[in-house]
């Protein structure tokens, strides 16, 4: 199952980058799978907010969550260097690759339903308490869980490909090996205080020290939402992911040499 998940995956992205055009929107996908049991998930509550799921409640008899990250391409964060503002080509990969995890759950609840197993069908995003501004299910704790990566100064996951890109999960009663989490730290403030680029380029200064300012993040990307409204709903900024040194690679491990 574990093969047939990471080729369905792989066959999506290759799909969704012919139909996108002259210019490619996502590098290869990178995947990782959590036991559904493990207990990670349910310190999630106190990590993320006390509400938050646990794999069971939403899929009785759960065992493993998939998780997945698709790096954008490079030509997308180069994109999004300048300006106050989100640009328009990361504006519309957003829209796009929330489309693209959408039809990856489908095709992984397919793959999952042939051999007798159930999944989730779990929205890329919008699925958050609007005054909080968190959410009941944070696909990129469950990617930490499932061994994709360490959180970043920003508050993203920095995975092998960076952060550059977005996350989805399915949760399946479909038993597949855990992958090993390897503990590594791949922030380089966090490593040894060497960097800290995201704060910089946070256009409206949400990263403080050690506080991050939801709301005024949030305004900002509603800001962009308007702007780019044709596109769809496209509530992105992007400034702390795109040309920073964890953009698009593991930055502690290619300092390590």
């Amino acid at each position: 199952m574990k093969e047939n998940v990471i080729k369905t995956i792989i066959a999506a992205v290759e799909e969704g980058n012919r139909t996108a055009g002259q210019q490619p929107i996502w590098q290869k996908p990178i995947l990782g799978f959590a036991d559904a049991r493990d207990p990670l998930f349910g310190e999630l509550k106190k990590a993320v907010r006390s509400t938050h799921a646990l794999p069971e409640n939403l899929l009785p008899g759960a065992r493993t969550v998939i998780a997945y990250f698709l790096p954008f391409d490079r030509a997308i964060g180069r994109s999004n260097h300048r300006g106050e503002f989100g640009s328009d080509a990361w504006a519309q990969a957003y829209v796009e690759t929330n489309r693209l995890i959408a039809t990856i759950n489908e095709k992984i609840n397919d793959l999952l339903e042939t051999e007798g197993f159930s999944g989730t069908r779990l929205p890329a995003t919008h699925n958050f308490d609007k005054e909080q501004l968190m959410s009941d299910w944070s696909h990129k704790h469950v990617a930490f869980i499932a061994g994709l990566g360490s959180f970043g100064r920003h508050h993203m996951l920095i995975t092998d490909k960076g952060c550059c890109g977005r996350i989805g999960s399915v949760v399946t009663d479909s038993t597949i090996p855990a992958t090993p989490r390897s503990g590594q730290e791949r922030c380089l403030f966090k490593a040894d205080g060497s960097c800290g680029k995201c704060l910089e380029r946070c256009p409206i200064l949400a990263l403080k020290d050690d506080a991050y300012d939801r709301h005024a993040c949030y305004d900002r990307l509603m800001e962009n939402a308007s702007m780019y409204e044709r596109y769809g709903l496209a509530d992105v900024c992007g400034k702390c992911a795109a040309i920073v040194p964890c953009a698009f690679c593991d930055p502690v491990k290619r300092a390590a040499g």
